[in-house]
């Protein structure tokens, strides 16, 4: 493939609207995401540094309130991950099919 050819099917790639609805969708997906994640977070950091004794409440014996939550904060990275990939694999996939079947 020449570099002229090239530069032509990136151009329809770009101009496709599938590919532009795929751009839309897995950038507003991927942003909402990662501030849901900052605001988790840096929520707990900030219980950390200003609500000692909130996080220091003890129950079930020894274990404190800090633990629980540190463990949801560890889930919710998991669970986020898991929906960007679902969302991944299904609809963004179907898209990018979508895509290079128009391009070929």
């Amino acid at each position: 493939m020449t570099i002229s050819a090239a530069n032509d099917l990136v151009r329809r790639v770009q101009a496709d609207p599938n590919f532009i609805e795929l751009e839309r969708k897995r950038s507003s997906l991927g942003w909402n995401l990662a501030i849901l994640m900052l605001v988790i977070y840096y929520g707990y950091v900030a219980m950390l540094a200003f609500a000692k004794p909130f996080l220091g409440i003890v129950f079930a014996g020894v274990m404190t309130l800090a633990f629980p939550i540190g463990m949801f904060v560890l889930l919710s990275a998991i669970v986020i991950t898991g929906i960007y990939v679902n969302r991944a694999n299904t609809e963004f996939d179907a898209l990018t099919r979508k895509i290079v079947e128009a391009n070929q």
